[in-house]
């Protein structure tokens, strides 16, 4: 393990010049790793342990996302099988569908898992809030999470690019001895640029957190309110819209992504400069008591809780497309489709 200085505080990680793909294969050479579900994570874990050399099936329901995998080179009978086939043949469960299917697929899922066992996840709902999902596995098992950060296809995106998605990885539950080389090794075998330890709590708390926050939640509210503010005060979409996010996104966010906000700050005007200075101290006080209420909501249970009612209602899919429609529909995201359409790329 390396030794980081992360702003003072050193943590340690597990790099792939420490633990090379080489010593993964190893590790995992008498393992088949099933990967259960091919929606969102599913794909890029699965097509990269395969593409890494590591034995692989994938287990799916019959409909639109079988046949995807179909597409993606998964062959029925022989990489491709129903959930039940996937997880018999298998010493590695891959759980890797939605925090809503878990729970009704764990009765069916839990009685292969035998002793001896790998249950592999990448999100730590499921566990953490147990008295809810009802997801408690056996202690005759290893349980292990690998939790990438970001998405699934940001995964495959940046694994065919000769990159890697820094992950976090879990130990619940160490039936075999093995359990943490087992994980690791999962971790360096899906693509992962380097790893840094979590527990499944910390991992739930701190990602829902995320996405309800700076990730999507909040990042969407601020820009929507910037943008009804210039509206408001006479500007055209087109100028609300390229200075509230076009120049966030293609201008300014990957030049702090390499760099530091530092040093976009250096390399911005001075009059950016000194109005950003100025005003970071009132957003961070006006929106931490935001993201106090945020975290102890996720905390309590009450953020999982909303999401399982929300997901298990059998009209949850439709609602769901009413609520994006509108976000689509709004002034603000059918201005970026023109926005977009006007990039010097597309032209």
């Amino acid at each position: 393990m390396a030794k980081m200085n992360f702003g003072g505080v050193i943590e340690e990680v597990m790099t792939r010049e420490e633990f090379p793909l080489e010593k993964a294969r190893e590790v995992l050479k008498d393992e088949k790793i099933a990967v259960i579900g091919y929606g969102v994570q599913g794909p890029g874990q699965a097509c990269n342990l395969r593409d890494n050399g590591f034995d692989v099936i994938v287990g799916q329901r019959q409909g639109k996302t079988f046949e995807k995998a179909i597409a993606d080179g998964w062959v029925p009978g022989e990489t491709l099988f129903s959930i039940e086939e996937a997880a018999e043949k298998a010493s590695i469960v891959m759980c890797l569908l939605s925090d809503a299917a878990v729970m009704s697929v764990w009765p069916t899922l839990q009685q292969y898992l035998t002793p001896g066992k790998a249950l592999y996840f990448s999100h730590g709902f499921a566990i953490t809030w147990s008295d809810r999902t009802g997801c408690v596995p056996s202690k005759d098992i290893d349980v292990i999470m690998v939790a990438p950060k970001g998405s699934g296809t940001s995964l495959r995106t940046m694994f065919l690019e000769g990159r890697g998605l820094n992950s976090s990885y879990a130990v619940y539950n160490d039936a075999t001895g093995r359990a943490w080389e087992r994980t690791i090794a999962l971790g360096i075998g899906i693509g992962s640029g380097y790893l840094f330890e979590t527990t499944f709590q910390r991992e739930a708390t701190s990602d829902l957190t995320g996405e309800r926050g700076s990730l999507m939640g909040a990042i969407q509210g601020l820009l929507l309110a910037q943008y009804e503010v210039l509206r408001e005060n006479g500007h055209t979409p087109s100028e609300a819209f390229n200075e509230t996010v076009e120049e966030l996104t293609q201008s300014l966010m990957p030049l702090f992504a390499a760099k530091g906000m530092d040093w976009m700050y250096a390399n911005c005007s001075t009059t950016a400069q000194r109005g950003a200075l100025d005003w970071m101290g009132p957003f961070h006080d006006a929106c931490k008591p935001v993201v106090e209420k945020l975290y102890a909501s996720v905390k309590s249970g009450n953020e999982a809780q909303i999401s399982i009612d929300a997901n298990s209602k059998p009209d949850y899919r439709v609602g769901l497309e009413k609520e994006l429609a509108a976000l689509r529909e709004s002034e603000m995201w059918r201005t970026a489709e023109v926005v977009r359409q006007l990039r010097p790329e597309n032209n």
